[in-house]
């Protein structure tokens, strides 16, 4: 049975509030708790509460927010145009959090699946919810990963990365991303998805540049 919790959103204009300052309110006996959506060790401390907070209430279906069946679908059918097989991959799933996408990739028979999240409660999160869904979970800054880590994760000799609904507005900073890339074989697959105005030249952040001018 899932676990269901009392969500309330503010009734006041949120709309001119930055992506990060967005919030909603969690009703416990204790009391009505602020919650921003970018609070993820609250949300994931939390059984379902990700799922029935963007999937349930907010219907989420941009760019940004496509499911991660919807993303894994897409990646199985650019993998069925080429020689590759969505089975013989080995990913890393950067920005696992509860291990939704891991979840998604395992029904399509994925070999090998390496998670990665910068906070303790993603982890914890998905041992509870989806045990036993990835080979291996670390716990790390890609941003400072040391070298002993580095070469850990490395030896799963990953060829596919995935983030979802993890780029931009600071969530994975590009540094971050480019370690994680870096990590893949030299015959790799990405697959990712991103808000919209991340494309638009009007956009300053720094995801929004490495889109537009990537390092060399």
């Amino acid at each position: 049975m899932k676990k269901r919790h009392r969500i309330q959103f503010p009734r006041e204009d949120t709309e001119e509030l930055d992506q990060d300052e967005i919030f909603f309110y969690l009703i416990e006996p204790s009391g009505k708790k602020k919650v921003r959506f970018h609070d993820y060790d609250v949300i994931y401390s939390k059984p379902e509460l990700y799922e029935q907070l963007f999937y349930e209430r907010l219907k989420c279906q941009s760019p940004k927010c496509q499911s991660p069946a919807k993303v894994s679908e897409i990646l199985k059918h650019s993998l069925s145009q080429s020689e590759c097989n969505l089975s013989e991959l080995r990913v890393l799933d950067l920005g696992a959090g509860n291990g939704m996408m891991g979840e998604a990739l395992k029904k399509h028979g994925v070999s090998r699946l390496i998670g990665v999240d910068i906070i303790d409660e993603a982890q914890q999160a998905t041992e509870r919810d989806r045990p036993g869904i990835y080979d291996a979970y670390y716990v790390a800054d890609f941003c400072n990963l040391n070298e002993e880590l580095h070469d850990e994760i490395s030896s799963w000799m990953p060829d596919c990365l995935t983030t979802v609904a993890a780029l931009g507005f600071g969530d994975i900073p590009p540094k971050a991303f480019f370690t994680a890339f870096n990590l893949l074989q030299s015959e790799g697959w990405v697959t990712f998805n991103i808000k919209e105005t991340f494309l638009d030249h009007t956009d300053t952040s720094g995801f929004s540049r490495m889109i537009r001018e990537p390092e060399n």
